[in-house]
């Protein structure tokens, strides 16, 4: 194992974006090691534990009794003298009691071997493992170095003997790790959350509409991800999936405010798209504003850095500000506007794809007595 675990090391110091390759085992150290002659032990009524219990007294110590000095308690230990227990080259001449008491000695039933032997053993999942590892250069991702030198292992892999492999560690691991434990949650969380939207929206093609604008994120926090250099793991996963809230709650407040306005002003659908997006614009392009701004300092943080420029990315690429004019219509000046960007760009377009038969319809409540001025609602439009 120890000689695959090198091999390993020797393709990870031919790769030029590793700093320092080594195994986290170490040297091996000197050490003694007794083999018992099990038939000369038998014939002097002699263990293997007698024999172990014997030298561990000898060499180590042992306790055979307990003094109190005043409050403390003082442990008297039993071994040999000093230039007996330090001279390991000698441990041959050391004498053990038989069960009838005569002394005899170690070299009688033993023989000593000297060999070496690893100094700390790395135990992972109740497994003997060794760990080649190395730090990277500025500018390149772990993930990136560990996918890149997985091929070139194959020939390695190959010649194992049975029971030993390689394994991925480090960075990949720990995001696999990260990945499994939201995913083992995840059916929970979309079922809770499907549940709070159809309190929300109260209809299948309203919550459609919300969890089709969930991912439109995607092309900036991709966008944001590339130009920074940051890698897309565990930690911007869960950016992601932040960012999928904001973008729908986005959506709900939108979708809303279509309604309301078609219900309560009774616009046809059409003017109360164009008019509750212009009148919408401005808080959610704020509050994402607000929120990028928060995610700044957490951008030069190695850890949560990936996640910061995912939420930044999306909400950068997915709200926009509104661009508004004047038309005529019927002889009247009435204030219409075109958003940028994805979610004041997209949904209004989504929503007015998926009631495009309505558009032009007027609401079936009755209008109040005094039907609403569209010029004074672009005026409080601007006015916001």
């Amino acid at each position: 194992m120890r000689e695959a675990a090198t091999r390993v090391r020797d393709v990870m110091r031919a790769d030029p974006r590793l700093i320092d390759p080594h195994l986290n085992w170490g040297e091996k150290m000197p050490s003694l090691r007794l083999e018992v002659d099990q038939a000369r032990a038998r014939a002097l009524g002699l263990t293997p534990q007698d024999i172990a219990q014997t030298l561990q007294t000898l060499v180590g110590g042992a306790t055979v009794t307990t003094l109190r000095v005043g409050e403390e308690r003082v442990d008297v230990v039993a071994r040999a003298v000093p230039n007996e227990r330090a001279a390991l080259d000698r441990l041959e001449d050391l004498t053990v009691a038989t069960r009838d008491g005569t002394p005899a000695p170690v070299g009688q039933v033993a023989r000593v071997i000297r060999t070496t032997e690893e100094p700390i053993v790395w135990r992972k999942d109740r497994e003997v493992g060794v760990t080649a590892l190395a730090d990277v250069v500025d500018g390149v991702q772990p993930p990136d170095v560990s996918r890149s030198l997985w091929p070139k292992l194959a020939s390695i892999q190959e010649s194992l003997p049975p029971g030993v492999r390689i394994e991925m560690s480090g960075a990949i691991e720990e995001s696999q790790k990260g990945n499994t434990s939201i995913f083992t949650l995840f059916p929970i969380m979309i079922l809770a959350m499907l549940t709070l939207l159809m309190v929300q929206m109260q209809g299948f093609s309203r919550l459609a509409m919300v969890f089709i604008t969930a991912p439109i994120g995607i092309v900036g926090a991709s966008l944001a991800l590339s130009l920074a250099g940051r890698p897309f793991g565990f930690v911007a996963l869960l950016g992601l999936i932040a960012l999928a809230g904001m973008d729908m709650r986005n959506t709900v407040i939108l979708i809303d405010q279509i309604e309301t306005d078609v219900r309560e002003r009774g616009l046809a659908r059409r003017e109360a798209i164009v008019f509750s997006t212009m009148r919408r614009a401005r808080p959610v392009a704020l509050t994402a504003l607000a929120a990028i701004l928060a995610m700044i300092p957490l951008s030069r943080s190695a850890f949560w850095g990936p996640m910061a420029f995912t939420i930044m990315g999306g909400l950068s690429a997915a709200t926009g500000r509104p661009r508004a004019k004047l038309r005529r219509r019927d002889g009247a000046r009435v204030r219409s506007g075109r958003v940028a960007f994805l979610t004041l760009f997209l949904l209004p377009s989504i929503y007015g794809l998926w009631r495009r038969r309505s558009l032009g319809h007027e609401s079936t409540r009755p209008k109040p007595e005094r039907a609403p001025n569209l010029d004074a609602i672009g005026a409080a439009t601007a006015a916001e």
